[in-house]
């Protein structure tokens, strides 16, 4: 009996075939209505397996009149470039006003007379609402905000956050402050994942590591922007109005970027609409897909061992940013413009670092080497800072290179761990516990800084945290050499082993295509056979050909 089979390559000749998964039957068949749905950009490159998406901007298409000119064309350069300089400035009103507490720690800390350990709960009170939105984020802008809407909504968010915390200043109440920043937390994060969702659907492909080193470069810009102008305007306004009044209009006027942000929103939203029309993509939750987060049990423990790198890194740079202008105040006797020229230089120094460390860990690989790397500076740096009397330029400038190669290195091997299609519950998991340890870090850290203000300890609380994250990295490469090695491997071996799994998927499939017992029916005598087969019973020689099915069966 011959298979059910063309003679064309083996293949079947039932043409309706199931969808894999993360793909829909309408995108098989219409691929001009495929939606890019990973923002890994590795394609078939992963170690899973994951399809191979394109860009909308690699099919031609031909618009007459105003549409097709350099400018309107959604596919032409200067097009893209516009839309990617919207997507770089949707994210820096929220940058800039995060740290906003931190480039006026003297000034908050003096006119609202509160302590060290209240002054981190402005930045712990941002990272609450974070642990659990950044899991429900993406199925928020999936399934009932979209997009689109989604973007102009938690833009509209922040601009509402920075707006009651500006008046919790006027007021002189530190628990509206607090209420504001709540509120400006549970915009600023959702506003990232929606400004990478459009980077995802703009640049898929070849372009898209690099639009990503542009929009971090831009949002440690506006970072920097942030202490170097605050302190400045706070004392240019206090020759009118004096306390907290002077902090309630700073803030207000850093609101401004946030206002910025919302305008961004609304043009790219309608660059996109009118993109997506021209080009025939379809529209965000088209494909069917459903993630759960029952998903999260099937991850490896090397995924863990990199949220908990993940969490500890973090928790040493963020908390130690916003606290670190009264230590450099008290150990260097620094004016507070000093100091906040010092803290701005570790954005200033990793913006334009990171598209060129991006770039260089996408030709060489290595990604947990780099990650270690990474820590190791870190941990140096921090140990200069806190036991050296050394200038703390260098430590500063080593910290901002170290911090952009661990961001460079660390959030890609998610991509190289999870299925494409699992990637959005891997990354809301990772930022959701990175903002749960910062929160709590960050809490520990001011009560630490009451009780000592020298700023020795806490230094030394985070050499720890570093510590823990070199050990995690650490067990992240022994996970890594007890599987295939893939995650450390440079890049022509991960392209080796990439062709090798192909191949070997490829040969097994063909072989499940040729294979006479998939399509056999099952008749009395073969399903009698096999359950003597089973239970270990000889089939007499006299049954003729029995005993041939009974060992066939055995095999399979």
């Amino acid at each position: 009996m011959d298979s059910i089979e063309s003679a064309d390559e083996h293949t079947p000749l039932v043409t309706e075939v199931k969808p894999k998964r993360g793909r829909t039957t309408s995108e098989s068949v219409r691929p001009r209505k495929e939606r890019t749905t990973s923002m890994s950009g590795t394609g078939s490159d992963g170690e899973r397996g994951r399809e191979r998406t394109f860009s909308a901007s690699d099919m031609e298409l031909e618009l007459c009149g105003c549409a097709g000119s350099c400018f309107c064309h959604p596919q032409a350069f200067l097009h893209r470039v516009f839309g990617l300089s919207l997507m770089c400035l949707l994210g820096f009103g929220s940058y800039f006003c995060f740290d906003n507490p931190g480039a006026l720690q003297s000034e908050l800390k003096e006119s609202m007379n509160i302590t060290t350990a209240q002054f981190s709960n402005l930045y712990s009170w941002y990272s609450w609402p974070n642990v659990v939105l950044p899991i429900v984020g993406g199925f928020l802008m999936d399934r009932v905000l979209g997009t689109r809407f989604g973007t102009i909504c938690f833009a509209f968010i922040i601009v509402i956050g920075q707006a009651i915390f500006a008046f919790g200043g006027f007021l002189d109440r530190l628990w509206v402050m607090e209420i504001g920043r709540f509120v400006f937390g549970i915009g600023g994060e959702s506003l990232a994942v929606a400004q990478n969702t459009y980077a995802v659907a703009w640049f898929k492909g070849k372009e898209l590591n690099m639009v990503f080193g542009f929009q971090l470069s831009v949002a440690r810009v506006g970072s920097t922007v942030n202490f170097l102008l605050m302190g400045p305007l706070f004392e240019a306004i206090s020759e009118y109005v004096d306390g907290p009044t002077a902090v309630g209009w700073t803030l207000l006027i850093a609101g401004t970027s946030c206002l910025m942000s919302f305008t961004c929103a609304l043009m790219l939203a309608w660059m996109d609409k009118r993109r997506n029309r021209l080009l025939c993509i379809s529209e965000v939750g088209e494909s069917g897909e459903v993630v759960k987060l029952s998903d999260v049990k099937s991850f490896p423990m090397s995924f863990w061992f990199l949220t908990l790198a993940c969490l500890a890194y973090y928790g040493a740079i963020f908390p130690f940013v916003s606290l670190a202008q009264d230590f450099f105040k008290t150990k260097w006797h620094m004016s507070s413009q000093e100091a906040n020229k010092i803290i701005g230089l570790v954005y200033l120094v990793s913006a334009p670092a990171s598209p060129l460390l991006g770039l260089m860990i996408d030709k060489t690989g290595r990604n947990i080497t780099w990650v270690f790397l990474a820590v190791l500076a870190s941990i140096g740096c921090h140990c200069l800072l806190a036991f050296t009397m050394l200038s703390p330029y260098i430590g500063i400038c080593i910290l901002g290179v170290a911090y952009s190669l661990l961001a460079s290195a660390l959030w890609p091997i998610a991509a190289l761990l999870i299925p494409e299609y699992q990637l959005g519950t891997a990354y809301g998991l990772m930022q959701a516990i990175q903002n749960l340890g910062t929160a709590l870090i960050t809490m520990a850290a001011g009560s630490i800084v009451d009780d000592d203000p020298s700023y020795k300890w806490l230094e030394v609380f985070f050499i720890g945290w570093l510590v823990v994250s070199l050990m995690s990295t650490v067990c992240i490469w022994i996970c890594d050499c007890a599987t295939s090695g893939y995650i450390n491997m440079s890049i022509p071996e991960r392209q080796e082993f990439d062709a090798r799994r192909i191949a070997d998927e490829e040969a097994a499939r063909r072989r499940r295509m040729t294979s006479y017992t998939m399509l056999r029916p099952r008749t009395s005598t073969s399903l009698r056979n096999r359950y003597l087969s089973r239970i270990g019973a000889g089939l007499p020689s006299h049954f003729g050909h029995g005993a041939l099915i009974t060992k066939s069966l055995r095999d399979q």
